[in-house]
């Protein structure tokens, strides 16, 4: 197997800081609270007791949400007041409704950095080996970063460096309660989700590339220029190879990837590590599949993030199950 293994860029074993990798909205699961930290230690020892290394993704969903889930009803909080038009759920099917948010006043930001802080110290609590600040996919981060959304007059808006000033006082916050080599970020320049689309993403790309290198995280994880948005791929002439060049942790893409191009932008240098969702979801046992370049099960999006504890996610069968 070693052999193999050598000859599949994708597979073979990577150093990220301390660790050791054998291979490269409503009913969200929490880490707030005390009882959901010890709900997720039993979860978190399931993984380790597999060998697997588990990062627990924080985010706050911004103006990506409506007033039925916030508390009394209130408005979802953002850098801006500007409304979100309804889109369409991660699984291609339902339609999202969306409040008008609320803009937070500058004295209020510094709380909401905090709860990032303590969110990081809840996971470490429960066990997980470090967190992966969500700071893509138009949730909140991304909102204070992309100048489409970002409308303020602030030190918190305008130039580039204003937009990124609360991403990166999140990971300072982060990086003082747990370590840098416990912290990753992940960011998405070049996408439009839930409309956060910025004039310059390739500026955006590189001044937080370097910035986050100045905290020393652990690792940057970039979605693809051609993700543009949920579920499309589409050919574009931009590309992640001068951020990853001034990220000097490791560095992770996403973002439509399959077994022979990740081959590829690992071979070639372009990343240290591919991250899979969707054939991950289908097939459990993903690496063995590209090992043997065996075929993969097809993903249903229908059932993504559905609230079955089964349907979606542990009813795709393993290889050995399907020979």
């Amino acid at each position: 197997m070693a052999a193999n293994l050598a000859t599949i860029p994708l597979l073979t074993p990577y150093q990220m800081g301390n660790f050791n990798l054998s291979h490269r909205y409503p009913e969200t699961p929490g880490i707030w609270t005390r009882e959901q930290v010890q709900a997720w230690k039993p979860i978190v020892n399931g993984v380790h007791a597999k060998g697997g290394i588990f990062f627990c993704q924080i985010l706050h969903v911004g103006r990506v949400s409506n007033e039925g889930f916030q508390p009394n009803g209130q408005a979802p909080i953002s850098c801006t007041d500007k409304p979100l038009t309804p889109q369409v759920r991660s699984n291609g099917v339902d339609v999202a409704q969306f409040s008008t948010p609320r803009r937070l006043a500058t004295d209020e930001i510094p709380s909401v950095v905090n709860d990032f802080r303590l969110a990081a110290r809840n996971a470490i609590e429960a066990g997980f080996d470090g967190v992966e600040i969500h700071g893509a996919h138009g949730y909140l981060i991304d909102q204070f970063m992309k100048d489409k959304v970002n409308d303020r007059t602030d030190q918190y808006g305008g130039s580039l460096e204003n937009r990124c000033r609360f991403a990166l006082e999140v990971v300072e916050a982060v990086v003082n309660e747990i370590g840098a080599d416990r912290v990753g970020f992940r960011i998405s320049p070049f996408s439009n989700y839930s409309e956060a689309e910025d004039s310059n993403p390739e500026a955006l790309a590189l001044y937080m590339a370097k910035s986050l290198s100045n905290y020393g995280i652990l690792y940057c994880h970039a979605v693809e220029p051609r993700m543009v948005t949920i579920g499309e791929k589409k050919e574009c002439p931009h590309s992640l190879l001068p951020m990853r060049k001034a990220f000097n942790g490791t560095f992770m893409v996403a973002g439509g990837y399959d077994r022979k191009d990740g081959n590829q932008a690992v071979s070639n240098g372009y990343t240290d590590l591919v991250a899979y969702g969707r054939l991950f979801l289908a097939n459990p046992d993903l690496p063995r599949r590209f090992e043997l370049d065996a075929p993969l099960n097809k993903y249903d999006r229908e059932t993504f993030y559905i609230l079955n504890p089964v349907v979606g996610y542990t009813d795709y069968p393993f290889l050995e199950t399907t020979e």
